[in-house]
C-alpha cells in the first residue's frame, strides 16, 4: 500500500508538460483544422464561436478565457458572445453560424440523433468542405478542453 500525502495528492499533473510531444501533435491538429477552416472560407469569428460553444458545454474555463479573447480580437461582439449559450433562442447568428454551432454541439455530445441531424441540416448552409472543417475544429477543441480540465490549468484574472 502506498501512502500519499495530501499535498502530493492535490498536486496537478499538467499532461501538456509531462508529454510535450503529444501536446505538440494536438496543437498541430488544431492548426491544421484552422487552416482547413480558412481554406473553406469560414471566418475566424465562426471558428471562435465553435471553440467557445464546445468549451461552454465542456465547462473548460481555461479555453473559455482564451477563446473569448481570440473572438473579441477577431471582431466578435460582446453581445453575441453573451448570447452564445442560448444561440437557438436568438436571431443574431447567421444560418451558417447556426449550422456550425449545431455541428459543434453534436460533435461534443455525440448523441446519435444529433449527429445525423446536424450534418444533414448543415448542408443547407455549409459546403461539405466547410462541414469537414467545422467538425475538425470541434474535435480539436474538445481534445484541448479535456487536456485543460484534466490538468487543472489555472485561470487567472487577465
Amino acid at each position: 500500500m502506498t501512502i500519499t500525502s495530501a499535498s502530493s495528492r492535490d498536486k496537478k499533473v499538467f499532461i501538456d508538460k509531462f508529454d510535450p510531444e503529444a501536446f505538440r501533435a494536438l496543437a498541430r491538429t488544431a492548426q491544421a483544422a484552422g487552416a482547413a477552416a480558412a481554406r473553406a472560407g469560414l471566418p475566424v469569428t465562426l471558428v471562435e464561436l465553435v471553440n467557445l460553444r464546445v468549451s461552454q458545454i465542456n465547462g473548460c474555463a481555461y479555453c473559455l478565457r482564451a477563446h473569448t479573447r481570440a473572438a473579441l480580437e477577431a471582431g466578435e461582439s460582446p453581445q453575441r458572445l453573451g448570447l452564445l449559450a442560448a444561440w437557438r433562442e436568438t436571431d443574431v447568428f447567421t444560418p451558417a453560424e447556426r449550422a456550425a454551432l449545431a455541428l459543434a454541439e453534436a460533435t461534443t455530445s455525440l448523441t446519435g440523433s444529433a449527429r445525423g441531424g446536424a450534418a444533414a441540416a448543415a448542408r443547407a448552409d455549409l459546403t461539405d468542405e466547410q462541414i469537414s472543417a467545422v467538425l475538425w475544429v470541434a474535435i480539436s477543441i474538445n481534445a484541448f478542453n479535456r487536456v485543460s480540465i484534466m490538468s487543472g490549468h489555472p485561470v487567472k484574472e487577465a
